[in-house]
């Protein structure tokens, strides 16, 4: 891990840095994706066995998903139901609102960054301020919150493959990344991962 971390170029000390760095952004991925992959295994397979069991396949309201948790949870599955959706909701806007204010700075060249006062930044607080206000407007909506979110998914995961397919081969080019440039066992997998989603994209289009 430390040799494929190791920058040779920067000042002593971000180059003494740059191993415990890149241990910790690893544990980071890792552990986050297995955590999300065990709850998305977990919420298919409770929605089975409990849903789709009794006949139920077409969810169209949050009463309808809160269902699943009743054989567990009883008469407070909609209150568990709810404290989920409320959770979720206070991730959504550092994760998602943040994420497009980053990727908005810095295609913008603006001033990015969390650690920066608003007056500092506005056009990137502005960002997380305008994706926050058009969550709440749909939310607000006569948009199907359900139908929507089974929309975004669908959308995510068809854009998701011309965009892995742009990682991988900017990951790929040893011009580009110097040092970071991916090594043959993470090409296998990265493309690999990539086909994968494509096949899927395209089997859904198909049927």
């Amino acid at each position: 891990m430390e040799r494929s971390c190791r920058i040779p170029h920067l000042p002593n000390a971000a180059e003494a840095q740059a191993p415990h760095e890149c241990g910790r952004m690893r544990l980071d991925t890792f552990g986050g994706m297995a955590i999300c992959n065990l709850v998305a295994i977990a919420i298919m397979i409770g929605t089975a066995a409990t849903l789709h069991a009794a006949g139920k396949t077409d969810i169209n309201t949050a009463a309808d998903a809160a269902q699943a948790l009743r054989p567990v949870a009883g008469q407070f599955a909609f209150l568990l139901f709810a404290l989920g959706i409320i959770g979720t909701g206070l991730l959504a806007v550092p994760v998602l609102a943040g994420s497009a204010a980053y990727a908005v700075g810095e295609a913008r060249n603006w001033k990015i960054g969390l650690k920066h006062k608003p007056w500092d930044a506005i056009g990137f607080y502005s960002v997380i301020g305008v994706a926050t206000l058009l969550g709440i407007a749909i939310d607000w909506s006569p948009l199907d919150p359900i139908k929507a979110l089974f929309g975004s998914a669908v959308i995510n995961g068809v854009v998701a493959v011309p965009i892995m397919a742009a990682m991988m081969l900017v990951v790929a080019r040893h011009s580009a990344m110097r040092q970071f440039t991916a090594t043959r066992w993470l090409l296998f997998f990265g493309w690999g991962a990539t086909l994968v989603m494509a096949i899927a994209a395209l089997a859904m289009l198909a049927l």
